[in-house]
């Protein structure tokens, strides 16, 4: 039923969001040189890696933290706005079409974090990752946080992360589909408030 449910939401919204897709992919290309897509390898169920999409927020061949923080000078001036709206995460919709992710589910890592907390995604990755979940809710606005972080990236590491991890694992535990409209209803309103 989940993966039913996900191809049937996935599919509508891509069809109803293509507009605002053509809309945001010329803004992003006015505003700095690169691609419309950025994609990266995220690490999915049974550790099999994927390469998740997102819209382009930072200029062209960003190198750097893979954490963001404040106002970091590689995030574009067009890619701040969909940061701040989340609109960067849509095209996820694509990975969740093609069966790599689910739209609730815990967030997909990096592999380097997953490898630092092995065990925990041993349990965590016997489901698909999703587009949003309990953290995400929780740490909407991470990267302001961090932004008041001496050290961002040792704070995502011993702080934040691991209380990732415990609330993709209470998902884990709660997980149904009454869950998952709840989730997905409350991000909505997160988006919109």
């Amino acid at each position: 039923m989940k993966r039913a449910f996900d191809f049937t939401v996935s599919s509508l919204a891509l069809l109803i969001l293509a507009p605002l897709f053509g809309l945001v992919a010329i803004l992003i290309k006015l505003d700095s040189a690169g691609p419309v897509f950025f994609r990266q390898e995220r690490i999915g169920q049974g550790f099999h890696p994927f390469r998740i999409f997102k819209l382009r927020t930072m200029i062209e061949s960003a190198q750097g933290p893979l954490v963001t923080a404040g106002k970091d000078s590689r995030v574009t001036r067009v890619g701040a706005v969909l940061r701040r709206t989340k609109v960067d995460e849509l095209p996820q919709l694509i990975n969740v079409l093609k069966g790599e992710m689910s739209l609730v589910g815990p967030r997909p890592e990096v592999r380097k974090y997953v490898e630092m907390f092995r065990q925990d995604y041993e349990e965590i990755l016997r489901i698909k990752p999703g587009i949003t979940d309990l953290a995400s809710l929780k740490y909407r606005h991470e990267t302001d946080v961090l932004g008041q972080s001496a050290n961002p990236e040792e704070q995502y590491v011993t702080e934040i992360l691991p209380d990732k991890i415990k609330l993709a694992k209470e998902y884990l535990r709660r997980s149904s589909f009454l869950v998952d409209v709840r989730v997905i209803t409350k991000t909505i309103f997160k988006l919109v408030e």
